[in-house]
């Protein structure tokens, strides 16, 4: 079981050849800018400012790794946001293509979507690019607690339509307000370690 309570900021790298060995499981966070990684990543560690939450869409321009006890915790840029030069854009594309042509420890990639509306065009193209890439990938919801109880359980099925035709594995309704669905998806990496342990056969 990993333990939530020993996570550490490590380090930013805005280059793939600043990037760190990949010596343990990592567990990636995509989502375009402001859907709420930073608070996720907060909220699954119980701490307010492991990860720093911009104010400012398009900010992180780089990947940040956070070490969580045996393993990475790694947030990728946000993307979609319209006010980012074509060169950023072109930089976000080389580090994020780079970081998943590297042979690494990706054990699953959690893909943050807002439970309030439909998957934008480039949530879709990130869901294509990781169906392409054949990379395991969860989809979290973020924001539930905007959401009225009656409307939880259909908007999860809704969602489930849409990202099964790209391999998704399961949908989690998350509130990093509440801590909605936070046990779930930790106990969603708990799986993912176990089955990687027996497949390496530890």
């Amino acid at each position: 079981m990993l333990n939530y309570h020993k996570a550490d900021f490590q380090a930013s790298y805005g280059l793939s050849s600043q990037l760190p060995e990949s010596d343990r499981p990592e567990f990636v966070f995509s989502g375009r800018s402001n859907v709420g990684k930073s608070s996720l990543i907060n909220k699954l560690c119980n701490r307010k400012n492991l990860a720093r939450v911009s104010a400012t869409p398009g900010k992180t321009a780089t990947i940040n790794f956070y070490t969580i006890d045996t393993a990475y915790f790694v947030d990728l840029p946000g993307y979609g946001y319209a006010k980012v030069s074509n060169a950023d854009r072109k930089r976000w594309d080389d580090l994020i293509n780079s970081y998943f042509d590297a042979p690494r420890n990706r054990y699953l990639l959690v893909q943050l979507l807002d439970s309030r509306h439909d998957p934008s065009a480039d949530d879709l193209q990130m869901l294509e690019y990781l169906h392409y890439r054949d990379i395991p990938f969860a989809v979290v919801l973020t924001k539930a607690d905007k959401l009225k109880k009656s409307q939880m359980e259909a908007t999860v099925q809704h969602f489930q339509q849409i990202c099964a035709p790209y391999g998704c594995r399961s949908v989690i309704l998350t509130s990093s307000e509440k801590g909605t669905g936070i046990p779930e998806l930790q106990a969603l990496f708990e799986e993912r370690l176990a089955q990687e342990g027996e497949a390496d056969g530890v």
